[in-house]
């Protein structure tokens, strides 16, 4: 039996494009086809799909089918793309404790001035944040230092 890590939803639906995937919905009915897309509300796109009525006895192919995310009671993918995705979000998890990167610090990926450093120093970065300095966040929304600090101010 497999380990069940945290797991944002949307990670895993986004890595499940253009793989196989059963939907069954709050209704009853499944659907088994390719993942073509999915939004931010867990709407999904498939193609060649196999629609199963709520009783199990009718059956229909269709070539693409929408499905609104408020309908779906669960979404089954293979475990190769679980495993991906838990890898994935392990990486991700350990970079952030190890402090590589990040919004407020490190390499700027913000649109608004720097944070505060060890020292509070107001940051440079904004757009692209492209500087990195060790003791003025470079990039990203700010904050304050060690001892207190400024919002940064952009460029």
């Amino acid at each position: 039996m497999k380990t069940t890590a945290m797991m944002l939803p949307l990670s895993l639906l986004n890595a499940a494009q253009n793989k196989p995937m059963l939907a069954e919905l709050k209704n009853g009915e499944t659907f088994n086809g390719h993942l073509v897309a999915c939004d931010n509300f867990m709407n999904l796109t498939l193609r060649d799909v196999y629609q199963t009525s709520a009783s199990g006895t009718q059956f229909w192919k269709l070539t693409e089918c929408y499905i609104r995310g408020s309908t779906i009671k669960y979404c089954r993918v293979a475990d190769s793309v679980i495993d991906q995705v838990k890898e994935a979000e392990e990486q991700a998890r350990k970079q952030r404790q190890s402090g590589g990167g990040g919004l407020s610090g490190g390499v700027g990926l913000g649109v608004r001035g720097g944070g505060g450093g060890q020292h509070g120093n107001g940051g440079r970065g904004g757009r692209g944040g492209h500087q990195q300095s060790w003791n003025r966040g470079a990039g990203g929304r700010g904050g304050g230092g060690q001892r207190g600090g400024s919002r940064g101010r952009g460029m």
